[in-house]
């Protein structure tokens, strides 16, 4: 029931709006893993994030995907708890527990040896629209667990300002998202985050944007 539940979520209501009222415009789109074992990492200003990324994959691929979340945020009440897991499909994450990473990655690490997609947001928690915060671990030490794992950047301009922190109401506006080549684990995780973090700058001036107002 929940699994057909999520489908129609995503295949009636979610994929007609995010297409129609934010005009969602991607780049290099061909980038996007077509099946898994891979990791789909973004900037992360809004709520939007994570319905825009499995939009981007194909439909038939939803079973596969699963979002990271913060559990401290999404599992507040037991109605929240039941969309965000079942509809939505996020994996929740307690952070700062002082536990070992493979523990608390646990979920994690299993989607990506059950070949799914995880989806990641390196910051960890939202920002201000188009502004990058300090890109934290986790990613790496998945990318270091599955050396041959893509780890696919994407860097989302737009949904801060369609759906900014703290508020509740879809402001219709355009919106891009631009994919980058895959980034594999090289063997040291300072220049793994190092790349990553140089390859979310380069994407973030592929498009040519006006400053914020």
């Amino acid at each position: 029931m929940d699994k057909a539940l999520r489908w129609l979520f995503f295949a009636l209501l979610v994929r007609p709006a995010i297409w129609l009222l934010l005009g969602l415009n991607i780049r290099n789109q061909d980038r996007l893993p077509q099946k898994g074992p891979a990791i789909l990492v973004a900037n992360h200003n809004s709520h939007l994030d994570t319905p825009v990324l499995i939009t981007l994959l194909p439909l038939r691929l939803l079973p596969k995907v699963r979002p990271v979340a913060a559990a401290g945020y999404f599992l507040k009440n037991r109605w929240l708890a039941w969309f965000a897991t079942k509809i939505i499909g996020i994996i929740p994450i307690a952070l700062g527990t002082g536990k070992p990473k493979e523990e608390v990655l646990a979920e994690a690490i299993q989607v990506l040896r059950d070949d799914s997609i995880l989806i990641l947001f390196p910051e960890g928690t939202r920002g201000e629209p188009e502004q990058f915060g300090r890109f934290k671990s986790g990613v790496a030490a998945l990318a270091e667990m599955f050396p041959v794992v893509p780890v696919v950047p994407v860097f989302l301009y737009g949904l801060g300002k369609a759906l900014p922190r703290g508020e509740a109401m879809l402001v219709p506006f355009f919106c891009d998202g631009f994919v980058g080549e895959p980034v594999y684990w090289g063997g040291e995780k300072e220049a793994f985050m190092q790349t990553l973090s140089e390859r979310f700058v380069a994407l973030s001036k592929a498009g040519q944007f006006a400053e914020w107002t």
